[in-house]
């Protein structure tokens, strides 16, 4: 089987632990993270771009480079004169993270803002993926047309696959980020959220609660990440609890709901089989969170050989 797989949003310049007080530079983001991953999974009749915008300047082509280097493809990557890509520092405390964001002036806050390019891009795609920090960065106008082209792949029948990847920080208010990721979960056929997103920011009492909620706006399958519990699939009219992969100590949790939407897709496009590419992909993510930094090496993922 062979096809186009999108990834719309965000790469940043990442800081990450080296240790002894160092830090590793390195380019990461959400939707990146999961089209870095969907590309180590997919075949090689697969290809895999990723739609974002980047500036003129030394770091956009170095972030570029590394586009084509590692296979993603940069056919719809904009470059806006005057711009640079954000940064971000992630600190680590039992494996636990948090951010230090410089992303104000982002070029990737102007990604959708030539339409006729987005149609161009999701028109020449199979598989469409997006995520509620994605639809954070944009203007309400510039999100509203990403969301009207994204209900227009999924009418002609493509996959539209979508996070919710919920970032109050990134919203102007509460009302506006409820508002818009209800849109852009309508506007999916596949919504990948983590529970304790949805408890926090929805107020949902469970992992069937949030599967209802989104199924009940449109979506016909609903991939709930919880953690330690595992995953729970509702797709293609079956259900079923898939566990999490132990690891021991983890060192370094921040692409492992990202890791394991890129798996997931992959798997899932290959076989059709959600249960299967859930256990699939609960293992990449059970090495991604083994080692430090968002993009671990494809060497790492215990995959077989091409």
């Amino acid at each position: 089987m062979s096809g186009r797989f999108l990834s719309i949003g965000e790469c940043m310049v990442e800081l990450s632990q080296a240790g002894d007080s160092l830090l590793r530079k390195g380019f990461a983001g959400d939707t990146l993270n999961t089209a870095w991953y969907a590309r180590a999974c997919l075949t090689k009749d697969w290809r895999v771009d990723y739609f974002t915008a980047l500036g003129d300047e030394a770091m956009s082509d170095e972030m570029a480079a590394f586009f084509d280097k590692n296979n993603i493809g940069t056919q719809f990557v904009r470059r806006i004169r005057g711009k640079a890509p954000g940064l971000y520092m992630i600190s680590l405390r039992d494996g636990e993270r948090s951010f230090s964001y410089w992303r104000d002036s982002s070029a990737a806050r102007q990604l959708a803002d030539d339409p006729d390019q987005l149609r161009n891009a999701i028109e020449a795609s199979d598989i469409i993926y997006f995520s509620g920090i994605t639809l954070a960065i944009l203007s309400a106008d510039a999100a509203a047309g990403l969301l009207a082209e994204v209900r227009r792949a999924k009418a002609a029948g493509k996959l539209v696959a979508f996070d919710p990847n919920i970032r109050p920080r990134l919203w102007s208010s509460y009302e506006a980020m409820h508002a818009t990721i209800t849109e852009g979960a309508r506007s999916s056929v596949m919504v990948m959220p983590s529970f304790d997103d949805e408890a926090m920011h929805f107020g949902d009492a469970s992992v069937e609660d949030t599967i209802h909620r989104y199924k009940s706006l449109g979506a016909k399958s609903v991939i709930v990440k919880n953690g330690a519990a595992g995953a729970l699939v509702d797709c293609d009219g079956k259900s079923a609890t898939i566990p999490a992969v132990p690891v021991e100590k983890p060192v370094d949790t921040t692409s492992a709901g990202d890791s394991f939407n890129g798996a997931f897709l992959a798997r899932y496009v290959e076989t059709k089989d959600a249960s299967e590419a859930a256990r699939f992909a609960a293992g990449i993510a059970a090495r991604v969170i083994c080692e430090h930094g968002a993009l671990i090496a494809w060497d790492k993922l215990g995959l077989p050989a091409a």
